[in-house]
């Protein structure tokens, strides 16, 4: 990190589901909230495996400048949790807004999904009639993660099919892990600067 090269707020990389998310998906709109937004592409969208999907979001990070706050739907959320195990590509991400999360039960054949501490600013956002996850799975996946938890009822899969096109509160709770993240990284800055200066 240098004091002359550092961006903020953070850019958002969206990281869709099976399908990927079309023009009227949360996803897609929440890129138009914010400059410089950037989406995770997947070779084949209808061919879910983690490895492989986890490996795009790792080239999206070590590719572009960061900081990023990724916001991820459905197999994407497993696709990034399994991203961010490596510490190195979760040296730039200040944040992670996990929405309506697959249940790794049923993507078992997309390869084996461990749920483990993010260590990083998190909030999963699940809804009590996904048929993609039930919602006691998801509570636990979260505190698994370390991610705050967030109930929305009755939502559906979370997306157009539910009624999440345009969608405020995704970008609130964007803008609250960017704020999260703010002052820690102010302060990250200050002692860079303040090392380069004396040395």
């Amino acid at each position: 990190m240098s004091c002359s090269k550092s961006t903020w707020p953070p850019r958002v990389v969206t990281v869709p589901g099976l399908h990927g998310s079309e023009g009227a998906h949360w996803q897609t709109w929440l890129e138009r909230q914010f400059a410089r937004s950037l989406r995770v592409e997947q070779a084949d969208w209808n061919a879910p495996e983690l490895v492989r999907w986890s490996q795009s979001v790792r080239d999206v990070i070590a590719r572009e400048r960061g900081p990023f706050v990724l916001a991820a739907h459905s197999f994407g959320c497993l696709a990034t949790a399994h991203a961010l195990q490596q510490a190195a590509y979760a040296s730039e991400v200040v944040g992670v807004l996990l929405v309506a999360p697959a249940s790794p039960e049923k993507f078992a054949f997309a390869g084996a999904f461990d749920a483990r501490r993010l260590g990083i600013p998190s909030i999963l956002i699940a809804s009590e009639t996904d048929p993609w996850m039930p919602l006691a799975g998801a509570r636990e996946m979260a505190a698994r993660l370390g991610s705050a938890f967030v109930n929305l009822g009755d939502a559906g899969h979370i997306n157009t099919a539910a009624g999440f096109g345009p969608w405020p509160r995704a970008k609130y709770f964007v803008d609250t892990l960017a704020h999260c993240a703010a002052p820690l990284r102010f302060l990250e800055e200050a002692t860079v600067c303040a090392v380069q200066a004396v040395v």
